[in-house]
């Protein structure tokens, strides 16, 4: 249990024990909002309504309860007081710093990690990308939204599994191999044929759209692809490892692994045979030539298995594939990470997961779209970002500015900078903002080193390391002082911020919201900055340079630990 945590328990036991009752628990109290309101608060309406009295009187009477108690956290406490019906705890600053700063040097990168998950066994299925499209910032989305979820519930103690859903036998497929086939069969394939594919695939909808006629053309492709024979199975095989080369190559770039691939192509076949058990248990029934779920008596309108011609929709793959996940994992939950715009679906594929007798939570995460300046995408019209063109966009920029800032650098010390930058900025605009809200992308104000971004935030972590070098101490040697004395507001205000990091993990998995910690580190690096610009750490008289260090030290560690949680690695120099 961390500093904060105890000290919250201890007072929680001590104020029960003078009331006489279990009303108080850690969960209530709440962190004022400015330092002369103290460092901890608890409102005392709940304690009022189960008394009778009036909440400001209760907590003025709890003051002087308090005050007489002997509860262990009085050794840290250093002032109680009211401000109307809440209860305020100001801490002794320097044993409550000690006590943070030991945590942090003692448990390191685990620091902010919880077992409150008790490793319960949790499926999380991100990137539910398709072979034969492109990979454009929409889809990043989800695989940055999707990883962060992976951390924050490793984090907090669940035995997190990563995997991942690739659709590669759906209507796209044939559009694409349609469009390849009537138009670039002799054309020279270039070096990456999975970006080739999603042009292609532009192609292809932009025809369809515009000559409704050709769509038996393309039903008739996708019939010749699922009956696995043929020349057009044979190109399905082959282009499809062209999209899960790409794949690879993207994942591996972005540091995202995955416990386990599945592919549509290796359920739907299943998925034709429950088809007919489900129409055999009365579940699923025919219309009009079509198999379907019939859920408008629960509000959850009418899904479609099989349409008129035969050919299979996503659920027909999708069940079996929940079904597997579940009897191969011997799951407690599992969780999905795809676009809002598929709620409705994924509360359809629940019910009948239930009709089926799997009880075990299943949590659609969704999140909205991301925007260009200019307006929505569409992958369908070709108004996208793909990833590529997106990390080389950054990348040249990033590179001309870290050029332009050292020119004494090595190629490799400059590449080195520019390939941890791309993929920061990437991740921490994908995070930053809540999944429930819109994200208008714009590179501009992505690679801004002041504000809300991850320039600013590595910046900041490098900006620690280059006082520690200048200071021509170890680290190591620093992380050994025993004792540190701290004499600055500005320093205690960084302790508490140290102290709350673990509340902020613990609330960020609850809540399925990375946005929680990167507000949390950001705010983190402001107050930082401000501390650096108005205290001259290494001018300080001697005896408090190294207590400084450790503050400082313990900053980066957090801020690192938090970065972590979004995927992004720490730079030591920029």
């Amino acid at each position: 249990m961390y500093t904060l945590d105890n000290l919250k328990k201890e007072i929680a036991d001590a104020i029960n024990n003078v009331l006489g009752n279990e009303i108080v628990t850690t969960a209530d109290f709440s962190y004022p909002p400015s330092r002369d309101m103290g460092d901890l608060s608890l409102p005392c309406f709940v304690i009022a309504k189960t008394s009778g009295k009036n909440p400001a009187e209760v907590a003025e009477n709890l003051v002087s309860l308090l005050s007489a108690s002997t509860a262990e956290a009085k050794s840290k406490i250093a002032t109680i007081f009211t401000k109307g019906p809440y209860l305020n705890i100001k801490f002794k600053n320097d044993a409550f710093a000690n006590d943070v700063s030991a945590e942090i040097k003692e448990q390191g990168d685990r620091y902010g990690n919880n077992g409150s998950g008790g490793q319960q066994k949790t499926m999380i299925e991100y990137s539910n990308s398709n072979t034969h499209k492109e990979f454009h910032i929409g889809h990043l989305r989800n695989v940055c939204f999707g990883d962060s979820i992976h951390r924050l519930m490793t984090a907090n103690g669940y035995n997190s599994i990563p995997v991942s859903y690739i659709n590669d036998f759906g209507i796209h497929v044939a559009k694409t191999l349609w469009a390849y086939l009537e138009y670039y069969k002799d054309a020279p394939l270039p070096v990456n044929k999975g970006y080739f594919l999603g042009q292609v695939y532009v192609r292809a909808s932009t025809e369809v759209k515009e000559k409704p006629h050709l769509k038996d053309l393309v039903n008739f492709m996708m019939k010749k692809i699922e009956s696995r024979v043929g020349a057009e199975y044979e190109l399905w095989q082959n282009t499809r490892e062209w999209s899960i080369e790409q794949l690879a190559r993207i994942y591996e770039e972005l540091g995202i692994n995955f416990e386990k691939i599945y592919y549509e192509s290796e359920t739907i076949d299943q998925g034709r045979t429950m088809v007919d058990d489900l129409l055999a248990k009365g579940i699923l029934k025919k219309s009009e030539g079509a198999v379907i779920a019939d859920l408008e008596e629960h509000d959850l309108g009418v899904l479609v298995f099989l349409r008129s011609d035969g050919t299979a929709t996503y659920p027909v793959a999708d069940i079996p594939l929940a079904m597997k996940k579940f009897d191969d994992y011997k799951l407690d939950a599992s969780i999905y990470v795809v676009d809002i715009r598929q709620a409705l679906y994924f509360k359809q594929l629940f019910f009948i997961m239930k009709e089926m007798g799997y009880k075990k939570p299943m949590i659609h995460l969704g999140y909205d779209f991301v925007k260009l300046p200019d307006g929505m995408m569409s992958s369908r019209s070709g108004n996208v970002v793909t990833y590529e063109e997106l990390k080389k966009m950054l990348a040249d920029k990033i590179k001309t500015e870290t050029v332009s800032r050292h020119e004494d650098w090595s190629l490799l010390r400059v590449e080195t900078v520019v390939k941890a930058l791309t993929n920061a900025v990437i991740k921490f605009e994908m995070l930053k903002i809540g999944a429930q809200q819109p994200i208008t992308f714009e590179i501009e104000n992505a690679l801004s080193f002041q504000g809300n971004t991850a320039a600013y935030l590595l910046y900041t972590v490098a900006r620690i390391n280059s006082i520690i070098t200048k200071s021509e101490r170890n680290k190591n040697e620093i992380k050994k002082l025993e004792k540190i004395d701290l004499h600055e507001d500005l320093e205690y205000d960084l302790i508490i911020m140290l102290a709350k990091y673990p509340d902020f993990v613990k609330l960020a998995a609850k809540n399925f919201d990375p946005s929680i910690i990167a507000k949390f580190i950001f705010e983190l690096a402001q107050a930082f900055n401000e501390y650096y610009h108005n205290v001259m750490i290494l001018k300080a008289a001697e005896e408090q340079i190294n207590s400084k260090l450790v503050l400082i030290l313990g900053v980066e560690q957090v801020l690192g630990n938090g970065l972590q949680l979004l995927g992004i690695e720490t730079i030591e120099e920029m």
